[in-house]
């Protein structure tokens, strides 16, 4: 696999190769860290952190897990403990997606803006959820981690896991419906 001989590369002392794992896994790392930390600032600051800590501990990646796996705990945790050091444990924020929405031609501005307003509601109300929740939902229908993976990132029993996703997702089904309601 040609990931595995750019981490080679790199435990070797190859710096360039690194820019490789970082392309490949800017995404997910981004993904995780906005779902923790507030200020989008902040996000740029322990993303930097992550990669920085990623390039220090390569040499401890034995392969025991997907390398996607391992980047995604560093970040998780990362993110945690910058949260501790700034005592905010309770305020956090929900990064905007970077990706580019392809817009097919036939859609009109009103269902453009419908759409975009719908996605921009779903945000907040994800945006309230406990940090726990919001974590365990990013990483299983967003970054598609399964439950075992999300144990290895996290630390989370495998059982709390899935209470934590149960949970969220009636908190989510609950506020949605009430946001539809309050339109009508």
């Amino acid at each position: 696999m040609q990931e595995n001989y750019f981490i080679e590369q790199v435990k070797r002392g190859n710096t360039h190769a690194f820019k490789y794992i970082v392309a490949n896994h800017q995404k997910l790392v981004v993904h995780i860290v906005g779902r923790i930390v507030l200020e989008r600032d902040e996000i740029e600051d322990v993303c930097q952190e992550v990669f920085i800590k990623v390039y220090q501990k390569i040499v401890e990646f034995k392969g025991e897990s997907k390398f996607s796996t391992w980047i995604a705990s560093i970040a998780y945790h990362q993110s945690l403990n910058y949260l501790r050091k700034k005592r905010r444990l309770n305020e956090t924020s929900f990064d905007e997606d970077t990706a580019i929405l392809n817009i097919p031609t036939a859609i009109t501005p009103e269902q453009i803006f419908t759409s975009n307003e719908m996605k921009r509601n779903v945000k907040l109300i994800v945006e309230s959820l406990p940090l726990a929740y919001r974590t365990v939902i990013t990483l299983f229908y967003l970054e598609e981690f399964s439950y075992p993976e999300i144990v290895q990132i996290t630390g989370m029993a495998e059982g709390t896991i899935k209470s934590h996703l149960f949970r969220a997702r009636n908190l989510l089904k609950e506020k949605l419906m009430n946001s539809v309601l309050k339109e009508k």
